[in-house]
């Protein structure tokens, strides 16, 4: 899209202001409004100003002024704000050198296409994350020295079934029997036909949306898969939108990974497949469940990469509330098909089918949606490349329920870290493979393991709740 397409765009839909969007080092979408008369070419080509030190992760103040590039490609018309709104996502521009800043989130996931391109392996790779997330009726949290808790409630949540408010009908969802119910037990799916139908008006594909597992309003809207920076970018309206028409509608939704105890967590598998001249490159259908043998290289680099992976695609200590060995997550660094309780599970829905090829993927499935999907998707691609490159074996698949291994079998197979200073440590130790190509830099690495380093120790330091359940009267 072009500005003169641009223009018209503003024009036929009587645009009265132009958002630009900008991800930050840890995820969070930000935006500058400018009046429509902004865009035009000096926009375009030179970008708009704004303070780098404001944002997680960026410049020091001494070095605060950057640039904001609007993509032109990215051009939404926001449902969301009461004046008709244009919205552009941006990268983020030295203002000195003029460069692409090295710790831009979409900088990183133009590098990963560019870098994927420049091997000659393939010119696509498409990604279909499965974002899952809650709605609540109401949460209230509060961290002081002296005090700290946490609530959330839903109204179909198991919890309520004795509940003395209003008349109670009692349809309530049980724990861990969530998935795909009908209405009235479902209440939310009036909701969730209206964030699909907002997505599908801003060219948001979707193709199923459904009840999750957990009690307590979890849910999940499938997107049609995407190449990698197009996917990242949605990722962001889809967080937006659900965020904001929940809230419409009187409810909070999070994405947070493990908001309740004892109940299923928020995932995101991530969905992954390579292309060559519109030609798939990860079928063979003589292969294990139809995967060709570069499928099994990348498979292979990811899981042989997986633990620093996930400082990037599981990336907070919640997130490890969620990767418990045994409970609900894969957490065993082996592939399998249709298997859930692998770490890559090879989907089988198409074999033998006439798109089978077409559809033919791996699904990574220890990521959550707390992950900045910039990072975390190009993360995964430079795994899955640095696996092609050097023809990593995964070894053989373990069509078995893992969960149900006995314990000595079980002992040793690779596993995800136990919690995100371990994820780190292995980010620290294995990634010459992100730096390939300049996608990653060590400028990058070192500020994300400053700064969640931090989260490690701030949350180490605090006691809980539970902690006094356990030890006050010991």
């Amino acid at each position: 899209m072009n500005l003169q397409e641009l223009t018209e765009l503003v024009q036929q839909n009587n645009i009265a202001r132009v958002d630009l969007r900008v991800t930050d080092l840890l995820g969070r979408w930000n935006h500058f409004t400018v009046p429509p008369k902004a865009l035009d070419d000096d926009l375009l080509e030179n970008g708009n100003g704004f303070d780098g030190s404001s944002l997680r992760g960026f410049q020091e103040i001494h070095e605060s002024d950057m640039l904001l590039v609007p993509d032109p490609e990215s051009a939404v018309i926001d449902p969301i704000p009461a004046q008709p709104t244009l919205a552009l996502v941006c990268n983020v521009i030295d203002t000195v050198t003029r460069d692409r800043y090295s710790r831009d989130p979409r900088n990183v996931a133009v590098k990963a296409e560019e870098y994927m391109k420049s091997t000659g392996i393939a010119d696509e790779a498409f990604i279909g994350p499965e974002l899952e997330f809650f709605l609540f009726d109401d949460v209230r949290y509060q961290q002081t020295p002296q005090a700290a808790y946490y609530e959330i409630d839903s109204g179909e949540a198991h919890w309520n079934s004795g509940s003395g408010d209003g008349p109670n009908l009692g349809y309530k969802i049980p724990g861990k029997e969530g998935y795909a119910p009908l209405p009235p037990f479902d209440d939310t799916a009036d909701l969730r036909a209206e964030i699909v139908s907002t997505m599908n008006a801003g060219g948001i594909d979707t193709f199923v949306d459904h009840p999750e597992v957990a009690t307590a309003g979890q849910a999940e809207i499938g997107v049609g898969k995407n190449t990698l920076l197009r996917q990242a970018d949605v990722a962001q309206w889809y967080k937006y939108l659900v965020r904001n028409i929940a809230r419409q509608h009187g409810k909070v939704a999070t994405f947070m990974p493990k908001p309740i105890y004892g109940d299923n967590g928020s995932g995101m598998h991530t969905h992954q497949s390579l292309w060559k001249d519109g030609q798939p490159l990860f079928f063979d259908a003589d292969g294990y469940a139809g995967l060709s043998q570069l499928a099994r290289w990348y498979t292979g680099g990811l899981l042989r990469h997986a633990r620093s992976v996930l400082a990037f695609a599981s990336p907070t200590t919640n997130s490890y509330k969620r990767l418990v060995p045994g409970f609900e997550a894969p957490v065993n660094l082996v592939y399998s098909m249709r298997n859930r309780s692998a770490a890559v599970r090879i989907s089988t829905y198409r074999i033998g089918m006439p798109d089978w090829a077409e559809t033919t993927r791996i699904e990574f499935r220890p990521p959550d949606p707390s992950a900045n999907c910039y990072l975390a998707f190009s993360a995964m691609l430079m795994a899955g490349l640095d696996g092609i490159q050097n023809q990593i074996d995964p070894g053989d698949p373990l069509d078995r329920n893992i969960y149900d291994l006995p314990a000595e079998e079980a002992l040793g197979l690779p596993q995800v870290p136990a919690n995100l200073g371990e994820a780190l440590d292995a980010l620290e130790e294995d990634h010459d493979y992100l730096m390939q190509g300049g996608v990653f830099t060590d400028d990058l690495i070192d500020t994300w393991l400053e700064f969640k380093r931090s989260e490690v120790s701030e949350q180490a330091q605090r006691p809980t709740p539970f902690e006094y359940e356990m030890y006050f009267n010991d």
